[in-house]
């Protein structure tokens, strides 16, 4: 039963009291300014109704219900005494026990550098200037709008640990982004780095609220947009990321043709060792042949000495002129005589025939 409908039925067992029901409120005395005479007792039900009235009110006031995203922290005399989860509860009527519901199960965003309508929505933001601008390790300045994502993990300390802990943590994050983009160059912030950046902020603020224990959770930390203050500087900055495009270009060309070129050279190259060591082999197998026969014509040659001797002259003179014969005349004491017999026989011939 709720409030509403006690006091309907509280108002219904109501009667007045004896000496009004048959009283004429247009009588003269009464608009005179007459009273009338009920008895005495018979006035305790208008005592009784605020009576009831404030014991039903604290009745309603012992029990509460706590959501599913929620939890609420109970405290008997100002002292934290529970934490309950959802459902309903009860406790003792306020100023003995007093119940402060915290949603602990709701994902909150904190926006920094903008503020934006919707909660989740980047469109439609409105960018403040005094929480974006940041300078550089550089010392250039940038603009940069971000948000955190936070639960709380600990109603009661995020209750009465610190004041305003959502306003601290704002505080935290601030000084941790101009912390992290105070190491950065102004490239790196505005083009490659957000995510490494992004890491950076998360763990210094992980590591300022476990110190704090403000009883708050860090979800995640998202860079919205990073750019420079001006518009001269924004298109001075698009003709470098352009440049940059076009040097991973022009890169990417280069090792596609090194890619194609080289193994082509990589495959001649092989073929011009292979060539070589043919080469080198035959070679070396011409010498040990060449060896093996001089060693053979030396053993011949240390048989008969002159023999051997004699048979390379004769040998090399016909090499060295192949139109000549020679002959050895015996009769002559081994005279060597060295004709063109060819040329003889055919003078001769026709001499006898002249």
């Amino acid at each position: 039963m709720n409030f509403r409908n006690f006091l309907v039925n509280l108002l219904k067992m109501i009667k007045k009291p004896d000496g009004f029901e048959n009283y004429d409120f247009n009588n003269q005395d009464f608009q005179a300014g007459s009273k009338p005479s009920p008895k005495p007792g018979k006035l305790k039900f208008l005592f009784i109704l605020p009576i009831l009235l404030i014991a039903g009110s604290i009745i309603l006031s012992c029990q509460y219900t706590v959501e599913e995203t929620e939890q609420a922290v109970v405290t008997t005399l100002g002292k934290v005494t529970s934490v309950e989860s959802a459902g309903l509860h009860f406790k003792l009527p306020y100023p003995i026990q007093n119940v402060i519901k915290v949603e602990v199960n709701k994902t909150q965003k904190l926006q920094i550098g903008y503020k934006s309508d919707k909660e989740y929505e980047s469109y439609a933001a409105t960018s403040i200037a005094d929480e974006a601008k940041m300078i550089t390790g550089d010392f250039n300045i940038v603009n940069i709008d971000f948000f955190i994502e936070w639960k709380i993990s600990d109603p009661v300390k995020y209750l009465y640990n610190s004041d305003e802990p959502a306003k601290i943590l704002k505080m935290i994050s601030q000084s941790s982004a101009r912390s992290v983009i105070g190491s950065k160059n102004v490239d790196g912030v505005l083009t490659t780095e957000k995510s490494i950046i992004q890491a950076e902020i998360k763990e210094k603020i992980v590591n300022k609220l476990e110190s704090y224990d403000l009883g708050i959770q860090l979800l995640d930390v998202k860079i919205q947009d990073s750019e420079p203050p001006t518009e001269e500087v924004i298109q001075a900055f698009k003709e470098v990321e352009t440049a940059k495009q076009e040097k991973e270009t022009r890169i990417n060309e280069a090792l596609a043709y090194r890619n194609k070129t080289l193994p082509e050279a990589e495959s001649k190259a092989d073929k011009l060792v292979r060539e070589a060591e043919s080469y080198r082999e035959s070679k070396i197998n011409q010498a040990k042949g060449d060896v093996a026969r001089f060693n053979a014509m030396y053993e011949e040659y240390a048989k008969n000495k002159d023999i051997t001797r004699t048979r390379m002259y004769l040998e090399t003179i016909e090499e060295i002129l192949p139109g000549v014969k020679v002959y050895v005349d015996s009769s002559e004491g081994g005279v060597q005589k060295l004709l063109p017999l060819e040329v003889f026989n055919t003078g001769s011939g026709n001499g006898g025939e002249n």
